[in-house]
């Protein structure tokens, strides 16, 4: 079992009719098998009955502090409660619900940011329920950037083994990418990655490779000018300032074995440019990092899975991938700079 140099890790119960809390109990089912210490924070009546329903052998320890919750991990799931009772079934959501998912998410910030915990893994949320409820984020990423406070720009990165991309524009609608593509905001993020690469996964000369926009790179402008106008100069400004970074490459070619060989992180113009390749080489186990944040925040790289949710079938790949990714990175941050 890893020891985190700051304490274990804090996970959030997500949304509760999805597949959320039976991956919190899968993933402690999984301890002998090295599962980085964690304390959930969720209702221990709900994660109870959850696994009575299963079948599964879960002994949940409420606690009261995380230092307590790492004592108690090897023998018994900790549980931080939350200010309430979580009730519905899997695979019906319900608004009641939202206060406490927010609750949760809230506290684990706070415990990352007093030192208590080495980061933050969060289950998946579902936004329309949560803004039904007031929620006035478009989701987590955002939510974690005001949380951070301080000017914090929290960036969206994506990992599997061999592979990190980072999306420059994210949720938007294909046609929508042009226009929101300039030299600033491929600069901005390109400086924020470059920072976690060294900070959070110990690249001391980061190497980024930019991602055209349109096929063949454009081809000299015949098939579009963005990378004339706006990717090589944003290019052209980071190489100035010492980066290595190079570009603006195709994209249909910067994904093989060989050509991620070359570089630590592509940055990417539009999410499925980042998103496809990433999930064609390992789909189960993915990890959406944000990056750009005072804390270390990872979580599965898929969402709620309401049609499977309460059934026991919901692989826990991408929940372990992002409790061992956030335990890295947690120990990343640890070792002094230089």
């Amino acid at each position: 079992m890893t020891v985190l140099p700051r304490g274990i890790l804090a996970v959030t119960l997500g949304e509760p009719a999805g597949i959320g809390p039976e991956l919190i109990l899968a993933a402690w089912r999984d301890r002998a098998a090295g599962t980085p210490p964690f304390v959930a924070l969720a209702d221990p009546d709900h994660l109870e009955r959850l696994a009575r329903t299963l079948g599964w052998d879960v002994s949940v320890a409420r606690v009261a502090t995380a230092a307590e919750a790492e004592r108690v991990f090897p023998h018994h799931l900790p549980v931080l409660p939350l200010a309430g009772t979580i009730t519905g079934v899997p695979g019906k959501p319900e608004a009641a619900n939202a206060p406490m998912v927010i609750e949760a998410i809230e506290r684990a910030v706070r415990l990352a940011r007093d030192g208590s915990v080495g980061g933050l893994v969060t289950m998946p949320i579902n936004k329309h329920v949560l803004q039904t409820a007031g929620f006035g984020f478009p989701g987590h990423t955002e939510f974690l950037g005001h949380l951070a406070g301080g000017g914090a720009v929290p960036v969206m990165l994506l990992a599997v083994a061999g592979l990190r991309v980072v999306p420059v524009t994210v949720h938007i609608s294909l046609a929508d990418v042009p226009r929101h593509l300039s030299a600033r905001g491929i600069t901005g993020t390109a400086r924020i990655l470059a920072t976690a690469l060294r900070r959070d996964f110990g690249i001391a000369a980061p190497r980024i490779a930019v991602a055209g926009l349109n096929p063949h790179a454009g081809e000299a402008g015949s098939m579009g000018r963005e990378e004339i106008d706006i990717i090589a100069p944003a290019i052209g400004e980071l190489q100035a300032e010492g980066m290595a970074v190079t570009g603006p490459h195709p994209a249909d070619s910067l994904f093989h074995a060989e050509a991620r060989e070359r570089y630590d992180a592509a940055l990417c113009m539009y999410h499925d440019q980042a998103l496809i390749p990433l999930k064609t080489i390992d789909f189960h186990k993915g990890v959406n990092i944000t990056i750009g944040l005072p804390f270390v925040r990872t979580s599965p790289d898929h969402g709620t899975a309401f049609d499977i949710a309460g059934t026991g079938r919901a692989r826990p790949d991408s929940t372990l991938a992002a409790l061992h990714m956030a335990t890295q990175m947690a120990a990343a941050r640890a070792v002094p700079p230089g």
